[in-house]
């Protein structure tokens, strides 16, 4: 579950509005909406504050990572992943830069100013 998951579910489990959450903590409903939207990402210190806010407890247990996440690799398998990418960029062909625009003055054919 991310922050944007929990913070959500601790205020409506609570019953609470936004607004209401944003004035038991402290903030803004706008920045209660961008935590919960994951336009934000709070702190593991703030989103502690804003569980206890909405009466709630946050607790944070670490530990291995999630299953679907793949086991870290060697440094010398990081080392030949990093080359595939850098060789894999380098064969993108680079994108060439628009001609630069050039503007010259107005020219009027015929007689003299009217």
């Amino acid at each position: 579950m991310d922050a944007a998951q929990v913070l959500r579910t601790a205020r409506t489990r609570r019953g609470l509005t936004q607004a209401q959450l944003a004035t038991r903590a402290g903030t803004s409903q706008p920045v209660i909406s961008a935590y919960e939207h994951g336009r934000r990402d709070p702190s593991i210190e703030t989103l502690r504050r804003l569980v206890a806010a909405a009466g709630e407890r946050l607790e944070v247990r670490s530990g291995s990572p999630p299953s679907d996440l793949p086991p870290l690799a060697s440094p010398e398998a990081h080392a030949a992943a990093l080359v595939d990418v850098l060789l894999l960029a380098d064969a993108v062909p680079a994108r060439r830069a628009p001609a630069p625009t050039v503007d010259f003055p107005r020219i009027c054919s015929g007689g003299g100013e009217r």
